[in-house]
């Protein structure tokens, strides 16, 4: 029997530790800015199950070659799924940092982002200890008539849902249909990263 292989879901992973130094300092004042924005929604001055989300980062020039990078990536990979990117202009639609509550229990449900193409994580703080990223299958109707898998630790055509072992350093890339949560962080030690979402504009209908 032959069998072919259609509709697939790719994600990317790329190492980029040569940036950690500079990126946690560039962040660590919208960081600071976030807690405190965040302290009326401490409880007995314990921030437990929120997340310090920052103001769009997006603009911030001490992140230029990380800016540049996400947009050169974006593109390489649209590009090299078939997409005919010589009709659109790439541009980052949203960025920001974010840093899981120090006592614990900060997540994020499952989502996706609308109206974009490209999303994205670049972690800066992490550990085998913190929180991390679980993918879900994007395609509702399987989901819809799923059945119980013989082996959940084994990944093939049975798999609803995917994780990485992730490290300081570590930038995932995927389409932005993807589902995608974090998991309750324990809180034992930092869990910061940037999330970006790449939006493509069709240059006929630009303004």
């Amino acid at each position: 029997m032959k069998v072919e292989n259609y509709f697939t879901t790719p994600i990317y992973i790329v190492e980029k530790p040569e940036w950690l130094l500079e990126t946690i300092k560039a962040t660590d004042s919208y960081i600071e800015e976030a807690k405190e924005l965040n302290k009326p929604n401490f409880h007995k001055k314990k921030d437990f199950g929120l997340v310090h989300h920052s103001k769009p980062i997006g603009g911030e020039t001490k992140l230029k070659n990380l800016t540049e990078y996400i947009g050169r990536m974006s593109g390489d990979i649209l590009d090299n799924q078939g997409y005919d990117m010589r009709s659109y202009n790439l541009f980052i639609s949203e960025m920001w940092v974010q840093e899981f509550a120090k006592h614990g229990g900060g997540h994020h449900s499952p989502h996706i982002h609308w109206n974009g193409h490209i999303s994205g994580f670049y972690f800066l703080k992490c550990s085998d200890k913190t929180s991390y990223p679980i993918f879900h299958d994007p395609r509702p109707g399987k989901m819809m008539g799923m059945l119980k898998q013989k082996d959940p630790k084994q990944i093939n055509y049975s798999t609803e849902q995917v994780h990485f072992k992730i490290q300081p350093g570590t930038m995932i890339f995927f389409n932005s249909y993807l589902t995608h949560e974090f998991i309750f962080d324990k809180g034992i030690e930092p869990f910061r990263f940037i999330h970006f979402n790449v939006q493509a504009s069709d240059k006929n209908y630009a303004i």
